[in-house]
């Protein structure tokens, strides 16, 4: 049996929530689809949605990149993720990793990843803050004597040691 305060409550909430944002589409994609998901269940109290938003996610992908002078987003079943760490490993570059598939907002930092460098693949390598791309771009600037230059060049952010041992900038042959 429907009650009229049932009714009432739902339409206040929508009314209220949907008068929060003139349209739909100012909403990220992610969130309106939630916010779709609670309203559909009645449960105005919890969303489906867990972990950080795409703005934290943003915002932890550029704490990493401006912290560390070489951040790899992996997934460790990639063999493109494994053969860009042997090109680092190779010169004795140390460099932090990111493994997405182990990662709680993984796909989240993925479709971020996405957005501010333009592909969706893995790995996504980062070298002094800037993207170089994956793993053939990371092959082919070592192959072209390019790649420990651009470590080498780390901020002085980048080349402090980190408490976590990884991303220095510097090579491990230099410790």
């Amino acid at each position: 049996m429907f009650h009229l305060r049932q009714h009432f409550d739902y339409l206040l909430v929508v009314c209220c929530f949907s008068s929060m944002f003139p349209r739909a589409g100012c909403l990220p994609r992610a969130a309106w689809t939630g916010c779709r998901r609670i309203l559909s269940m009645g449960n105005f109290t919890s969303s489906t949605t867990r972990g950080l938003s795409n703005a934290a996610c943003a915002q932890y992908v550029q704490e990493e990149v401006s912290q560390n002078c070489v951040v790899i987003f992996s997934k460790t079943t990639c063999p493109y993720c494994t053969m860009a760490k042997n090109v680092f490993n190779e010169i004795g570059a140390i460099y932090k990793v990111i493994e997405l598939d182990e990662h709680n907002d993984g796909t989240r930092l993925q479709e971020v990843l996405a957005q501010m460098t333009g592909a969706r693949t893995v790995p996504r390598v980062f070298i002094n803050g800037n993207c170089i791309g994956g793993s053939s771009d990371t092959k082919q600037l070592h192959q072209q004597g390019k790649l420990v230059p651009l470590i080498e060049q780390c901020a002085p952010c980048c080349t402090a040691n980190s408490s976590e041992g990884s991303g220095s900038g510097q090579f491990a042959s230099a410790k």
